[in-house]
C-alpha cells in the first residue's frame, strides 16, 4: 500500500470507557483485550507516523446524551450504551490520554455505530482527495466493523490494522477479522502500516 495525501487515518472510539482499565467496559474484558493487543501503543505509533508524513488523522467518539431514549432502543447495542456509559462531558467519553488529538485533527462525535452515519466524515475525506482509509480503534466487531463496511460502500479502499484494533475478547476479534471483514478490507499489522506511512 502506498500512502500520500490521498490516504487518511481514522481512529475509532479510543475512549476511556472502551479501553481503559477503569472504564465502564473493563469488567466485560475490553481493557484486558486492548492491553493484550498492545492497541494503544500501536495506534500511537501509527498516528505519529501519519503526523510526520502529513497524512490526515481523524478521531471519532461514540457519545450518549442525557435525554433517555434519544440514542435509540431499536437494537441491543444502543441499549447497552445507555444510560451510564459514554456520557457527554464525562471522563468515560474522553479519548484516552495517550491518543489525544493534536493540532488541527478533527474529533467527530456520533450516536450510531458507523462513523459515516451522523458525521461529516465522507465529505471531509472527499474534500481532501482521500480515497484510501486506514481504520484503527475499538471495538473491532462493532463500531470498527460498521465503519469499515460503510467506508467500502462509499468507495474507499480500506485497511484495518489487526493489532491496532480491539474488542471485548479475542473471540470477537477473530470473528471480525477472520470472517466478517475478509472480503471488505485489507487486513494488516501496525508495524507494516507505520513503516508504509513513514516511507
Amino acid at each position: 500500500m502506498t500512502t500520500s495525501i490521498r490516504t487518511a487515518v481514522l481512529v475509532v472510539d479510543m475512549q476511556n470507557d472502551t479501553v481503559h482499565a477503569s472504564g465502564a467496559y473493563a469488567s466485560f474484558g475490553a481493557a484486558e483485550h486492548a492491553a493484550s493487543q498492545n492497541v494503544i501503543p500501536n495506534i500511537r505509533n501509527i498516528v505519529e507516523a501519519a503526523r510526520a508524513a502529513a497524512v490526515p488523522v481523524f478521531h471519532s467518539r461514540i457519545v450518549v446524551h442525557p435525554l433517555p431514549g434519544v440514542g435509540g432502543r431499536n437494537a441491543p447495542v444502543f441499549q447497552m450504551l445507555a444510560p451510564d456509559t459514554f456520557k457527554v462531558g464525562s471522563w468515560g467519553v474522553e479519548i484516552v490520554d495517550e491518543l489525544r488529538p493534536s493540532g488541527d485533527e478533527i474529533v467527530l462525535d456520533r450516536t450510531r455505530m458507523s462513523v459515516f452515519n451522523g458525521t461529516e466524515l465522507d465529505s471531509m475525506l472527499r474534500n481532501l482527495g482521500v480515497d484510501s482509509l486506514i481504520v484503527v480503534g475499538a471495538w473491532t466487531n462493532m463500531a470498527v466493523e460498521h465503519t469499515v463496511r460503510d467506508a467500502a460502500d462509499h468507495g474507499y479502499e480500506v485497511t484495518i490494522v489487526s493489532d491496532a484494533s480491539s474488542s471485548l475478547s479475542a473471540d470477537w476479534q477473530r470473528g471480525a477479522l477472520e470472517y466478517a471483514l475478509t472480503n471488505i478490507a485489507t487486513i494488516t499489522d501496525a508495524e507494516t502500516i507505520a513503516a508504509s506511512l513513514s516511507s
